[in-house]
């Protein structure tokens, strides 16, 4: 089988990394989160606040085992920061904010403006109950990263509506797993995910994406390489809608379960022209095209290849891997 995708994943070493994010990676402080206070703090949200603004250096919050309630915001004053969950026992840091109280980019359990965030094995959950489909104010984000170069590994994102907000900047999702019903990846990010697994538990209509590039120019876009996506209904679910002008969206050597709908894309009444959603090498009965709406695009290698590489996102100059602890 010819153009393996994962060649384009390659190693990544400090060579040609910002000068800043070596030197900033090499001198880690370690703050360590328990609930029975037995470490630095007691609660995340007590961890975060003791990291000064301007921060410069590595700060790993180390968090142990359980479940904390807690509704976090990191803002852009305290970049270099890692959330790092117990290995073995991924915690879990969940509150159950809806749009209709804070609105919908505020109801996010954890909010990230700061850039160079890391997070390692650890679930973000949006515990308000699953909505109908005609709630008002039903949004309710387990998780916003809005700052620039940030990379989840070994995460879970678990909501309904509007799950994973991956707002603005660049970042990396690697062996996640993404649970939601309606748009709930969603925002003008430009991201790659990489073998994550991604379910619809919907028991209606379903849509995956809502990318929100507003202009052709916008350098933005999601793009999904070597993804599971499942889930538990039978075609009701498509892989994305126009919820922008300008969407653009790539699944790229993904399996795609008979939730999909066979339509593929929610047929929406913008113009092909300003719409990329395209597909390369995917399986399974949802990558099937008979019927598929006219802007799924069955990429070339040629089409699909800027989508597959590190390079897409920059990645080579400031994605590290996660610390070993």
């Amino acid at each position: 089988m010819g153009h393996v995708g994962a060649t384009f994943f390659v190693a990544l070493t400090a060579l040609g990394l910002a000068a800043a994010t070596v030197e900033v990676d090499g001198a880690v402080k370690i703050v360590r989160v328990v609930k029975d206070g037995t470490g630095d703090f007691r609660t995340v949200t007590d961890a975060v606040n003791s990291i000064p603004s301007g921060n410069k250096r590595r700060v790993v919050v180390w968090i142990g085992m359980g479940e904390y309630r807690e509704k976090i915001t990191l803002d852009a004053s305290k970049p270099f920061v890692t959330f790092y969950g117990e290995t073995n026992h991924m915690p879990i840091i969940t509150y159950d904010a809806t749009a209709f109280k804070y609105g919908t980019v505020d109801s996010a359990t954890v909010a990230v403006d700061a850039d160079y965030f890391i997070a390692v094995n650890v679930a973000f959950v949006n515990s308000s109950p699953m909505p109908n489909e005609n709630r008002v104010g039903a949004q309710a984000l387990a998780m916003r990263i809005s700052g620039d170069k940030a990379a989840f590994y070994n995460c879970k994102f678990i909501g309904y509506q509007d799950t994973l907000c991956d707002d603005k900047g660049r970042h990396f999702f690697k062996d996640c797993y993404i649970q939601g019903t309606y748009d709930f990846i969603f925002g003008n990010g430009k991201s790659i995910y990489l073998r994550s697994t991604i379910e619809s538990v919907a028991k209606g209509l379903s849509v995956i994406t809502a990318q929100g590039r507003e202009r052709e120019e916008e350098d933005s876009g999601f793009t999904f390489v070597h993804c599971n996506i499942t889930g538990s209904g039978n075609g009701n679910t498509y892989l994305g809608r126009a919820w922008k002008r300008c969407p653009r969206v790539v699944f790229a050597y993904t399996y795609m379960a008979s939730v999909i709908n066979y339509q593929g894309w929610f047929a929406q009444a913008q113009s092909n022209q300003t719409i990329y959603y395209g597909e390369y090498r995917c399986m399974g009965p949802g990558a099937a095209t008979s019927g598929s709406v006219k802007y799924r695009k069955i990429l070339s290698y040629k089409e699909a290849k800027p989508f597959l590489s590190m390079a897409y996102i920059h990645g080579g100059k400031w994605i590290v891997p996660p610390p070993k602890l």
